[in-house]
């Protein structure tokens, strides 16, 4: 592909304006370990607060550098880091909450999963479409890497969360523990077939249509080797830190989710915008700048590695550990996922996207959090 203009110039833009390894990336694992240490959950109330902005600072650092990893040892490889890496977080809240009570937490994957697809698929892609639409009128983007991304992810959250409804080796929206390892590997399968896909076989599906959608870093340098290894260090320090921090808060947050008079199923919701949070901010720059093709990437490839990583990882946890897992949704959800689908074919179906997808998405997602809190 054709590069205008000084090669150099990213480079540049990357060493002054956006340093690889930031101070706050450092400082906030070690902050976290400090937490830890201190037992600051259980300081009172400002400690669980001071805890709580922590363990948020520390899923930040840790997805950035899980993608300075990803950057240098490149694809296929970089992908899966990144995704490995978000899994371990949202696997490590989830299991932090189950633990207390494995019987009255038996819907809390379930919930966090369904919350990451709703705000995906609405929250973000419609925000994303919303920001591009009203900045640019229209945008463009490959309708193939799009329309592969949602067969997988169709697939996916139909086998994970719809299916164990209408099975009868278990009653109710439960797997048996063989229906549940089945499911576990065919996710995998999916989700591996689909990386293998978008970094390999056919990258051209998912690459920007235009020299103007090309991503900031395209042609950045790749960290050198001490950067990518204090990344690696870092990241480790920063998952550490969130799953033992997340261990530490999960009491509260359960205190105050009940205190506020909110359903169970709202602690997924948090779970899942956290984890996402940083995901999102990336995909709605991207969108800004006409890049919408990053953005749905970036939104589609999270939707993809939540159902195809994290309900593996914990249907696995599940069977070796002897916890009730429900992952059937019930109808009220299975009519909004259904919806999103559809929705989702009509709106992206043509290659172009306008601000009236966005809305339309955006209150599909209203939809879901109000019926959420007010069930």
């Amino acid at each position: 592909m054709a590069q205008s203009g000084n090669p150099n110039t990213a480079k540049t833009t990357q060493t002054k304006d956006v340093p690889v390894l930031p101070i706050w990336s450092l400082v906030v694992p070690v902050a976290g370990l400090l937490a830890i240490a201190l037992h600051a959950a259980y300081l009172g109330l400002f400690g669980v607060i001071v805890a709580a902005i922590i363990m948020m600072g520390c899923v930040l650092a840790a997805v950035h550098h899980a993608e300075v990893v990803a950057h240098k040892v490149g694809e296929p490889f970089g992908t899966l880091v990144l995704a490995i890496a978000v899994t371990i977080i949202e696997v490590a809240l989830i299991v932090s909450l189950m633990m207390s009570d494995p019987g009255e937490k038996a819907t809390l994957a379930r919930d966090t999963v369904f919350a990451a697809v709703m705000i995906i698929m609405n929250g973000i892609v419609g925000l994303c479409l919303l920001v591009g639409g009203a900045r640019h009128h229209e945008q463009k983007f490959v309708l193939r890497g799009v329309s592969s991304a949602f067969c997988v992810l169709a697939a996916m959250a139909s086998l994970s969360l719809i299916l164990p409804n209408f099975t009868s080796s278990a009653p109710g929206s439960f797997y048996s523990p063989p229906q549940l390892i089945f499911v576990a590997v065919v996710s995998l399968i999916l989700y591996g077939t689909f990386v293998l896909v978008q970094t390999v076989r056919h990258r051209d599906y998912f690459l920007p249509a235009g020299d103007g959608d090309l991503p900031q870093d395209v042609h950045a340098e790749p960290p050198t080797h001490l950067q990518s290894w204090i990344a690696v260090g870092a990241l480790i320090v920063a998952l550490v830190g969130v799953v033992l921090l997340a261990k530490s808060l999960s009491p509260h947050i359960e205190a105050a989710v009940g205190a506020a008079g909110l359903p169970l199923a709202f602690v997924g919701v948090l779970i899942a915008g956290l984890v996402l949070a940083p995901e999102s901010l990336a995909a709605v720059k991207a969108a800004r700048r006409n890049r919408i093709q990053t953005s749905l990437n970036l939104a589609l490839g999270s939707a993809l590695a939540t159902i195809g990583l994290t309900i593996p990882t914990v249907a696995v946890l599940s069977v070796v550990m002897d916890w009730p897992l429900a992952l059937g949704l019930d109808p009220k959800s299975m009519i909004l996922l259904l919806l999103s689908f559809i929705v989702s074919i009509f709106s992206l179906g043509t290659g172009r996207t306008t601000i009236l997808q966005g809305i339309t998405h955006l209150v599909i997602f209203a939809t879901y959090l109000f019926v959420t809190i007010v069930p």
